[in-house]
């Protein structure tokens, strides 16, 4: 037995729009069908989730787990201004009744990147009452289920543009290809401007940041109004950032541009979400390449990157942390397998050292839409057939739940 208590939410996180399919109504479902498009393809029918999400929490459950993360999309429950769906409300009441029948927690993120088409067309997050509005949305689910949820995730990587603009890997094209994309969606829309919570100009980015923080402290604070011992806090994208002699400087200036916004915000909150998939090693002339096997993100495997981002945005914050992300991008499935057990072992030593966390939602249960790149990348426990749907366990699937089921104590 490691560090784990016995309170420790083993689970996997899923997104909407990535795995439910046919989300008509939102934001992202019209810049992919909007040409030119920043999306390689179009999410389609997904993984058919929205009808197969019972088959979905059996395996979950199946594996041992005792968490379930899933997003609410706000495009279903209010797909036109002002219409609120009951039948999407009672869609995503049934995935909570079920992970609880399962014997899941159920960890509810509100906006997992993805807004209702009208929203984006009326300014997205710089709309003059677009926190009011979130707020409102907040509310509405926390109304509905919201007695039966473990944790509330606000928002989903708010700070993802700020993430990857600073790690310097992005093609300078693609700015470009998503101005035209987002001019050719506000055009389309009849708006003066589109834009999305994952699609943001890198001119505007300051300002999303603004608006998205003053979104967050109102949607927490209706969410709280609603259930006050409800845990809320959000989640954010972080690499480990480590330096060499001389990298100092360069890793700070990436820590301040990328997280460090978000983990004094954080510290107002009951937790803060992390999520990591790399290590970035820095140096006094640039990043460090490091040798070894790489990932489909390009940069070094490295199991012990959890553990430092785990530990820095504890130090920053003060707040217990939820692993409401982790994973591996990879084609071959034994790297995942060996992977996932070493992060957790290292995990496990950075609790017994002292930092708090709350729980583990490895990315993702199933291959699935992993937003511009398409059906491409593969980060699933399960491979899904893109004719037939059919979920089918890779050998990691296997490793996660022997872990977990040894450190619950479960057994075979």
């Amino acid at each position: 037995m490691g560090a784990f208590d016995s309170d420790f939410l083993w689970g996997v996180a899923t997104a909407g729009h990535q795995v439910e399919g046919d989300n008509v109504d939102s934001d992202i479902w019209f810049l992919e069908n909007t040409e030119p498009s920043l999306f390689r393809e179009r999410s389609g029918p997904a993984c058919r989730n929205y009808e197969r999400w019972a088959e979905d929490l059996d395996i979950v459950a199946g594996l041992g787990l005792s968490a379930y993360r899933f997003s609410v999309e706000w495009s279903r429950v209010e797909p036109s201004r002002g219409e609120v769906s009951q039948e999407a409300l009672d869609h995503y009441e049934r995935i909570v009744d079920g992970c609880l029948a399962r014997g899941l927690a159920p960890v509810v993120t509100y906006n997992h990147f993805v807004a209702p088409h009208w929203f984006s067309a009326a300014g997205s997050w710089l709309g003059d009452d677009a926190s009011a509005l979130f707020a409102a949305q907040c509310a509405r689910v926390t109304e509905r289920f919201g007695d039966r949820i473990a944790l509330g995730v606000t928002f989903n990587e708010p700070n993802l543009e700020q993430f990857l603009h600073s790690s310097g890997r992005l093609p300078g094209f693609l700015e470009g290809v998503k101005t035209d994309m987002l001019s050719a969606a506000a055009a389309r829309a009849g708006s003066d401007r589109y834009f999305a919570g994952n699609v943001i100009p890198a001119a505007l980015q300051a300002e999303f940041q603004d608006a998205q923080t003053r979104a967050h402290r109102e949607a927490k604070a209706a969410i709280k109004a609603v259930r006050a011992d409800l845990p809320v806090g959000l989640s954010i994208a972080i690499a480990d950032e480590v330096a060499v002699v001389g990298g100092e400087e360069r890793r700070d200036a990436k820590r301040a541009v990328a997280y460090d916004h978000w983990l004094r915000v954080a510290a107002a909150d009951d937790f803060i979400g992390v999520q990591n998939y790399e290590r970035i090693v820095h140096g006094p002339d640039g990043e460090v390449i490091a040798e070894g096997p790489v990932n489909g993100m390009g940069t070094v495997i490295e199991p012990g990157s959890l553990a430092g981002a785990v530990r820095y945005a504890h130090e920053v914050s003060g707040v217990p942390v939820l692993v409401s992300e982790h994973g591996i991008q990879t084609d071959d499935d034994t790297q995942r397998a060996a992977f996932i057990p070493a992060a957790l072992d290292l995990l496990s030593d950075e609790i017994a050292a002292g930092v708090p966390v709350l729980g583990y939602c490895h990315w993702t249960l199933m291959d699935n839409f992993e937003w511009i790149f398409g059906y491409g990348p593969k980060l699933g426990l399960f491979s899904v057939d893109r004719v037939t749907f059919e979920r089918t366990a890779k050998p990691s699937a296997a490793v996660y739940s022997d872990y977990v089921r040894d450190e619950r104590g479960l057994g075979d």
